[in-house]
């Protein structure tokens, strides 16, 4: 895995093989960052990254200048990784241990951007009950903007607040907005 643009350009991150992560590939997540790179100035950016898994999409977002980064996930090992490397890359990522349904009920900040890439097995409902709890509890600011990362194979277009979607190999990226 690689920080692919900002002040840590091409720096290589080595994942511990006991992370239970799917880190997302290096195509896919230049494509996202260009998508949000044309909306957003991304040193103004608020950021919260569920299912964090080994950083990846945080480093990304920390090398590209955002200062205000919230890491959830449940794994102790993927916490201490996180911890770890954003001391390392000198970067001041907020790191919690939760699940993200339990973040997310007892969370009272809002954020610009939440990404969330929960496990390839999460069935819809699953997707639509964090999708939904983040609007209900007023989470995401009125033009911010949710980005899920999911197999191809499973599709939240159904959703009230879906706007759309890309698809890069064998995953894609969902956005939900106001």
């Amino acid at each position: 895995m690689r920080i692919i643009s900002g002040k840590n350009r091409g720096k290589k991150i080595i994942i511990p093989k006991n992370l239970p992560v799917r880190p997302t590939t290096d195509q896919s997540k230049e494509s996202i960052f260009n998508i949000i790179n044309n909306s957003y100035y991304f040193e103004d950016l608020k950021v919260l990254d569920l299912f964090s898994g080994s950083g990846n999409i945080s480093y990304e977002f920390a090398s590209r200048g955002v200062k205000k980064i919230r890491c959830v996930d449940q794994n102790s090992n993927c916490v201490r990784f996180i911890n770890k490397t954003s001391k390392e890359l000198n970067f001041n990522l907020k790191v919690t241990k939760s699940s993200a349904v339990k973040y997310l009920l007892s969370c009272l900040e809002q954020f610009d951007i939440i990404f969330f890439d929960p496990p390839y097995e999460f069935k819809i409902e699953e997707y639509f009950k964090i999708i939904d709890l983040i609007f209900k509890r007023n989470l995401l600011i009125n033009e911010g903007l949710i980005i899920a990362e999911h197999s191809k194979k499973l599709n939240l277009n159904e959703h009230e607040k879906y706007t759309k979607s890309k698809d890069y190999g064998g995953c894609s990226f969902s956005f939900f907005s106001y």
